[in-house]
């Protein structure tokens, strides 16, 4: 194996262990980014999904408020538009800001609302008011739209770079750390049974000639008790004959 398939480390029991342990965190690991990469593509489909519905809403309410608009300034004159940029003073139709939680992913959410009471209210009152009324509930209702779709817009941006960023790392973990961890696992368990044949022959060996040393040394004893030759017997510290030892 070359060092780029499996991690430089020294085979041992130690290491065995180590390998074992971060072999499981990596498939738990990649456990959870899968199940997260699943719940993200689920609320991305959900997400699309809105889109597509919103975006098709949106046609036929810019369509109808492009229609009020005609009809109001061909009612009313078309003095009115002027009238009401000259009169503003600060909005009325506002955007505040909130945050949803989808597997740990933040994703912003836009919400309109209507900051005090309708300045204009009395606006075509003269002539055309219920054209103008009109006008107001058809631009109303597309402005909500259109940031209902800016907040689907802005969740769909986050969500598609944030899975692909998941699934790159679920990807990598299941492609190469997983295998990576698995080869080097493989190596150090080779190189501990190579060890283990290795240590065995060596006893194995080291046996044999103790055993060869052991039968010379007998037979050297018994060719010498057959010639006549006395053979002294190891001093037994117990005898009684010996002398006490002084410390």
């Amino acid at each position: 194996m070359s060092g780029k398939e499996r991690l430089a480390i020294f085979p041992s029991r130690g290491a065995q262990m180590l390998m074992k342990a971060r072999l499981k965190g990596a498939q738990k690991g990649h456990s959870l980014l899968k199940k997260k990469a699943d719940a993200l593509q689920m609320r991305f489909r959900q997400i699309l999904g809105k889109i597509i519905e919103t975006k098709t809403l949106m046609g036929e309410v810019m369509k109808e408020a492009a229609f009020s608009l005609a009809e109001a300034k061909f009612t009313t004159g078309s003095g009115f538009n002027d009238n009401i940029l000259q009169n503003v003073e600060k909005a009325k139709f506002k955007i505040r800001t909130k945050k949803d939680n989808v597997a740990g992913v933040t994703l912003p959410v836009f919400e309109s609302y209507q900051d005090g009471g309708d300045t204009y209210e009395f606006t075509g009152l003269a002539r055309g008011g219920q054209q103008f009324a009109k006008l107001k509930k058809n631009y109303h209702k597309a402005v909500v739209l259109l940031v209902e779709l800016a907040s689907l817009q802005t969740s769909f941006v986050t969500l598609d770079e944030v899975i692909k960023i998941t699934n790159r790392r679920v990807n990598a973990i299941e492609h190469v750390i997983i295998p990576r961890i698995e080869r080097t696992l493989a190596y150090i368990v080779s190189e501990l049974d190579e060890l283990e044949r290795e240590e065995f022959y060596r006893l194995k060996k080291i046996q044999d000639k103790k055993r060869i040393a052991r039968k010379k040394t007998e037979d050297a004893k018994a060719a010498l008790q057959k010639s006549g030759v006395v053979l002294e017997q190891p001093t037994n510290l117990l005898d009684e004959q010996d002398k006490d030892l002084l410390f």
